[in-house]
């Protein structure tokens, strides 16, 4: 099976354990740190869906990948993104998205205040994630996979 179907697979497995874990387990189990959990789903279906996009684009001699991620997410950004009709704001919730899981790995302390996670960076510069955040980050995968799927269906 060609690689981009896998991450899209993947992707769409990691939403559907994302949207579990938002709609019946959080209610549930109400436990604030759970939304880390599920944000780290969110952003393993939005790497997928980035990874489809580009091995799909490359396949097909659209674009040229490199060794480096952050030169592929810019060739991502610029070339394969107004393609598959993902808007600057996604893109800038992705860079979001990515940022949140980027300072909870490198977070020396985190907490829960209220309906909130606060993670502290290492210049206890705090980064508060709430469910209607983590909420709003789901619609976006849910959307990248949408119209990843789309602009395949009418490409291939």
């Amino acid at each position: 099976m060609e690689k981009f179907l896998e991450n899209i697979m993947e992707a769409e497995k990691s939403l559907q354990v994302a949207d579990h874990m938002t709609y019946i387990t959080f209610p549930l189990i109400k436990d604030k740190r759970l939304l880390l959990k599920i944000l780290q789903e969110i952003k393993n279906a939005v790497a997928h869906c980035i990874s489809s996009i580009l091995q799909h684009d490359y396949i097909y001699k659209k674009i040229e990948l490199y060794k480096d991620p952050k030169s592929n997410f810019k060739v991502f950004t610029e070339k394969c993104a107004p393609a598959y009709n993902i808007t600057k704001e996604e893109i800038g919730l992705v860079i979001e998205l990515f940022d949140f899981i980027e300072k909870h790995k490198q977070s020396p302390f985190e907490f829960v205040k209220d309906d909130k996670v606060v993670i502290l960076s290492n210049g206890l510069k705090p980064k508060t994630l709430t469910l209607d955040k983590t909420k709003e980050f789901l619609i976006l995968g849910k959307n990248l996979v949408k119209k990843m799927r789309e602009t395949f269906r009418t490409n291939d």
